[in-house]
């Protein structure tokens, strides 16, 4: 299976929205509560600086995406943030590698010096793994910081990385 990490387009939209909302659902990872509809998320998506997808090139299925958009604005505009998606049935197959990875690379080429992660969920320990694998740096723990769908609070461990 071949797997190539392109910029999305607008016929993307809907299955960027499925494995979007999945993770929504999930309750575990992102911070959004409200799923996306083909309309919310072609102006979600669309307002990002950049959004890349992993598609098995065969088959034309995406399988995962990521989203790319500054951290802050003026002085702080220089450093950017990410979210990252991946299918259930595509899970386990680097695929969330790959799309950081490119991240990375889309980052710099946008201009920015810093990709910062705001709250990745301690207990989401493979994607922790992969982030300190890449070399992004943690910089703590904050307490309680992101409501599991469960209605239990666990802790958040923010992460940066250089791009220059």
């Amino acid at each position: 299976m071949e797997i190539i990490i392109r910029s999305y387009t607008e016929n993307d939209i809907c299955a960027m929205c499925e494995i979007w909302n999945e993770v929504v659902r999930d309750g575990v990872a992102f911070p959004q509560t409200e799923c996306l509809d083909e309309q919310s998320g072609a102006a979600f998506f669309g307002s990002q600086t950049y959004c890349g997808v992993a598609e098995e090139r065969e088959s034309g299925k995406l399988l995962g995406l990521y989203i790319l958009h500054p951290n802050n604005i003026g002085r702080c505009g220089h450093i950017c943030n990410a979210s990252y998606a991946v299918g259930s049935a595509a899970r386990g197959k680097k695929i969330g590698e790959r799309l950081v990875r490119d991240c990375i690379v889309q980052g710099a080429a946008h201009g920015f010096r810093i990709l910062q992660f705001n709250a990745v969920v301690k207990t989401n320990t493979a994607a922790r793994r992969l982030y300190e694998k890449l070399g992004f740096v943690p910089l703590g723990v904050i307490p309680q910081g992101f409501l599991m769908k469960d209605g239990r609070y666990e802790d958040i461990c923010p992460y940066y990385i250089s791009l220059v």
